[in-house]
């Protein structure tokens, strides 16, 4: 494995990247033209009246924009056909999104080429982290927790994006080469079961503690959910290691094979963690005091990752957080070039070698979508939001991917985005326009009455509540002790004063909206919201909770219903 790092070339990566992002115009004429050769006998384009001409305005001209409505017949299709329906060469793979927001997973097509621009993107992303962050052969531990891919009928494979990664011939040889060793043998990270996997991850990184040089996974939620589950844990991990036997709870023999290989009594190491533990204030710092050579902490932190990093800066201490990549279920866009750089302010460079990028400017959004003019990535303005639009080798053409970006600035002629939002509307019943940043601000703003009594917010989602007139927002709660009512009492009032949309104040006032209701669920709600996704087959680091509840997403919505404890009413407005 060590010899693999050191044939990585961080600097060839960033001058590749430098001489790329100098002539991103270019770059994407060209990325294009490649995506159209290769599936020029598509039967998508065909139909289009495309003709095999690989030009921008000739694909502009033929092909419309998209969304996933619009292809789902296609990847239906192709789910169980061989045939070039989407793209020139049979796709053979399948990745399931998370479908955590309206509780529907989207077929998303793989084939190799994506691979590769995950590689790209991976690549980029550690060469500039590996540059201010050098690690020097040492561990790893990543929270992966991956899933054995399924075969359908013709050939092809449906499985989650990780195990499509994972599972490419070529990962071992052009991904390991990027970090250092994870602390965890495979049979941890393609465990059947997450919990016991979950569990091993932490026992591995105790029993590697003064190797680990870095924390990761995909999402901060992960990172948060792995370590309030070792504040729960601890003391039964601790005895693993002083007695050198594995807990009973890890039932699954290739776990406990492999786990035997690396656990040997060891009271000295057990004793050492013990005291750390028991030496820390509310788990502040945690992090170095286990782990005392981690350099940092990685993963996705921005969007709707953003409300777990007070929390991880809790656990950090004084670790760097770094946010890693920006991407979606649907393909990588763009990687963090600047990773000194705050998540709050975190900027994401975009790769314009990886698929065709266009922006719809956020003011067309607002009148008919029939007269959207999206704009080229050379062409967008520093200060604008946009809807991102991607063409990738995969099939997907033109496809709205319905997140809104910021354009930040340029690094040479690519721009730097910042993730805002998605742009479909989150909270509105009637004039009233509530976007997930909204939600945030709300929440975030009202929390401090908890913070004064020194009660933390796990987590939190709504709801638009339409069962009789007017209809309401519902805000649902978890909160880590026994908040006072008077504590609950204003906070309620607080997120209702806090949606600050002119449309909702307005209907407010002529009790076109009802009153906000918040809704303080029980300990390990969220988790059992978790639970409840792992078992449809998503993986837990690819679950996002979702800030709002879609009516179709019943099981979600039951979980939380059942599981309230307490409910105030806002009387912000009487």
């Amino acid at each position: 494995m060590r010899e693999e790092v050191g044939k990585f070339d961080f600097e060839k990566v960033i001058e590749e990247f430098e001489k790329i992002t100098k002539d991103a115009g270019n770059v994407q004429k060209e990325t294009l033209r490649r995506i159209l050769e290769e599936n020029a006998s598509a039967e998508y384009l065909q139909n289009l009246g495309l003709n095999g001409r690989t030009d921008p305005e000739s694909f502009k001209a033929c092909v419309p924009l998209s969304t996933y409505k619009d292809l789902e017949p296609y990847i239906n299709r192709l789910v169980d056909d061989v045939s070039p329906i989407l793209t020139g060469k049979p796709i053979t793979a399948v990745s399931l999104s998370s479908g955590t927001s309206q509780g529907n997973r989207k077929y998303i097509p793989w084939n190799d080429e994506l691979f590769t621009t995950t590689v790209q993107i991976y690549q980029t992303s550690f060469a500039f982290r590996n540059r201010d962050f050098p690690i020097q052969d040492g561990k790893a531990l990543n929270f992966i927790f991956s899933s054995n891919a399924s075969q359908r009928k013709g050939g092809v494979m449906l499985g989650t994006a990780t195990a499509n990664v994972f599972g490419n011939p070529g990962y071992k040889n052009a991904m390991q080469a990027l970090k250092a060793p994870s602390c965890s043998p495979n049979e941890v990270i393609f465990s059947p079961d997450f919990h016991q996997s979950l569990y091993c991850h932490l026992l591995c990184g105790l029993l590697f503690r003064e190797e680990v040089q870095s924390i990761s996974s995909t999402f901060a939620h992960s990172i948060i959910y792995a370590f309030r589950t070792f504040e729960q844990d601890w003391e039964e991990l601790v005895n693993d290691i002083k007695e050198g036997v594995l807990s009973s709870r890890i039932t699954v023999p290739s776990i406990r094979d492999a786990m035997s290989k690396l656990l040997k009594p060891n009271p000295e190491l057990a004793n050492l963690i013990h005291k750390k533990c028991t030496g820390l204030s509310n788990w502040y710092g945690l992090f170095p005091a286990l782990f005392p050579n981690v350099k940092y902490i990685q993963g996705i932190m921005t969007g709707a990752m953003l409300p777990y990093v007070t929390k991880l800066r809790h656990y950090a201490g004084e670790v760097p957080l770094l946010t890693s990549e920006y991407g979606s279920s649907e393909g990588w866009i763009a990687s963090n070039v600047n990773p000194k750089v705050a998540p709050e302010f975190a900027t994401y460079a975009i790769l314009p070698q990886i698929a065709y990028f266009e922006f719809i400017p956020l003011a067309q959004l607002d009148g008919t979508e029939s007269k959207l003019e999206p704009v080229g990535l050379t062409d967008v303005k520093i200060g604008e939001e946009y809807e991102v639009v991607f063409t990738n080798p995969a099939g997907l053409y033109r496809y709205r991917l319905g997140d809104v970006v910021k354009v930040m600035g340029f690094h040479n002629s690519t721009p730097e985005i910042k993730f805002m939002r998605r742009s479909n509307l989150l909270l509105t019943i009637n004039i009233d326009k509530n976007t997930e940043n909204d939600l945030q601000f709300s929440v975030e703003t009202a929390s401090k009455f908890l913070a004064e009594e020194k009660i933390e917010l796990i987590d939190y989602t709504s709801y638009i509540d339409l069962s009789k007139e007017p209809g309401h927002y519902v805000i649902f709660w978890e909160i880590s002790g026994e908040a006072s009512d008077e504590a609950l009492v204003e906070s309620c009032n607080c997120l209702d004063k806090s949606f600050i949309d002119p449309g909702y104040v307005t209907s407010r006032k002529v009790k076109g909206i009802d009153a906000l209701e918040l809704r303080v669920v029980g300990k390990g709600t969220f988790e059992k919201i978790l639970e409840s996704q792992v078992a449809r087959g998503v993986p837990v680091s690819q679950f996002k909770t979702p800030r709002c509840i879609g009516p179709t997403n019943t099981t979600m919505l039951q979980i939380l219903l059942e599981n309230v404890v307490k409910s105030y009413v806002s009387t912000a407005y009487d």
